[in-house]
């Protein structure tokens, strides 16, 4: 419930004679990471201007949101959205990294390392993902979807809110939430996996998992980005 693409899709396809397998899904998840990772390597060193950045995430948005109704297509939505997500992640690491040396590569490391502990804490079972516990992530993904949507609008009209982009406790303080409800939504991506392999969901499901996983994994990242970004400022 947490993930809205992964939930979408897994309620409304129904079961195919070509199910979809654990072992697909991680193989697919693999190959957006690679092109993710291989544009934004691309973007990082061709210095891309701002006009690129918008546009890329604005395509990426559009796409993820077509891949959300259209589970289908995600076959091939799903790589052009890694594609498009690298040049823009690309990018925005690099303005970060000029502004702070070697952020770029410890918010990576944070992001895998997040990953996978969380993996391992999924599949042994110490951590059980309920009902009750996607519909908390959900309900918390949602406030903070809200809240950057109503930031965004402000922003536009020359309205800007203290503490939401700033360093100090209070910024590190909303930042550190806003990262750990990224986190916890990879819990909930795990489980919305597991059930779809279960119920023997669709061979094209592998790819429709393998997108919504990169969603919530760059959304970390970014969100790991910005909150190590506060503490340098912060120490400054």
């Amino acid at each position: 419930m947490s993930n809205p693409f992964l939930t979408r899709g897994l309620d409304e396809v129904h079961v195919d004679d070509s199910a979809m397998t654990l072992n697909g899904t991680i193989n697919r998840t693999g190959t957006l990471l690679v092109i993710c990772l291989a544009s934004g390597a691309y973007a990082w060193s061709q210095h891309l201007g701002p006009g690129t950045i918008i546009g890329s995430l604005i395509l990426a948005l559009v796409i993820g949101l077509v891949g959300c109704f259209k589970a289908e297509w995600t076959p091939v939505l799903a790589p052009v959205y890694a594609l498009l997500e690298g040049l823009a992640m690309g990018s925005i690491s690099l303005y970060y990294n000029l502004r702070y040396p070697g952020i770029a590569l410890n918010a990576v490391l944070l992001t895998s390392a997040v990953l996978f502990t969380l993996l391992a804490l999924y599949t042994t079972r110490i951590i059980r993902v309920s009902d009750g516990l996607r519909t908390g992530i959900f309900a918390a993904t949602a406030a903070v979807g809200l809240v950057y949507f109503a930031t965004m609008l402000l922003n536009i009209f020359g309205v800007h809110l203290p503490f939401i982009h700033q360093s100090g406790p209070i910024g590190i303080g909303i930042s550190l939430v806003t990262t750990g409800i990224a986190a916890a939504n990879l819990l909930v991506d795990f489980r919305m996996v597991e059930d779809g392999v279960r119920a023997g969901k669709p061979k094209f499901m592998e790819w429709y998992c393998a997108m919504g996983l990169l969603i919530t994994l760059v959304w970390l990242y970014a969100e790991l980005l910005r909150l190590l970004s506060r503490l340098n400022g912060s120490n400054k």
